[in-house]
């Protein structure tokens, strides 16, 4: 038997009070949330498609930024995971026995941190530095996915703020370098065509 965390101390009265709330609200907003969350991630499969072909026309260094998004979310994904399997905390459907929107997940499906909030920040932070107007649209949409796991009653409170955080450290992390690289070449290859122009006219 794996002994697992009971994360309803820290928000449970919270995450009860949202799922109350979705089980009261009309059918057409569950049945709207419930499918945002499922499928929801599709659309930043999309915007970082999007992101790419419009970095495209910016030049090499925001088309490889681009390119590399799907590879840093991935690892972020990652990381998530690892957290997941060394906290071990029980989903909360099942510490708190909440009749829930989305089915409970089985047993040792690990609730903290969430997949969903890591993965969509992810996307947003690294589409944030290839297209402010994309990763505006990321933000928002990460934003209501987050919530949107806590409503279904997948998630508590804390376990979509802590797979945001996950997400958005893990991005800035691979991000940051890729950009100061980016930069750096540019300088050194203009370093490098203006020393033989000098050289040439010492002669």
């Amino acid at each position: 038997m794996i002994l697992a965390f009971d994360g309803s101390s820290i928000d449970g009265s919270l995450y009860s009070g949202v799922v109350r709330l979705a089980g009261r609200s009309p059918s057409w907003l569950d049945t709207l949330v419930s499918s945002w969350s499922t499928y929801g991630l599709g659309l930043f499969a999309v915007l970082l498609a999007l992101a790419w072909w419009r970095a495209r026309r910016t030049g090499p260094h925001a088309a490889g930024l681009a390119l590399a998004a799907p590879v840093i979310v991935a690892l972020a994904y990652a990381a998530n995971t690892v957290v997941k399997l060394l906290v071990r905390e029980d989903r909360p459907c099942r510490s708190l026995r909440a009749v829930t929107l989305e089915a409970c997940p089985a047993p040792h499906d690990w609730s903290f941190p969430s997949n969903h909030a890591a993965i969509a920040a992810a996307a947003a932070v690294v589409l944030l530095f290839v297209s402010r107007r994309i990763g505006a649209v990321a933000v928002l949409a990460a934003v209501a996915m987050a919530a949107s796991r806590v409503w279904v009653g997948a998630h508590y409170p804390h376990d979509v703020a802590a797979g945001a955080l996950v997400g958005t450290l893990v991005a800035l992390a691979l991000v940051l370098p890729l950009r100061r690289h980016a930069r750096a070449v540019p300088r050194r290859r203009a370093a490098v065509s203006v020393r033989p122009l000098g050289a040439s006219r010492g002669k």
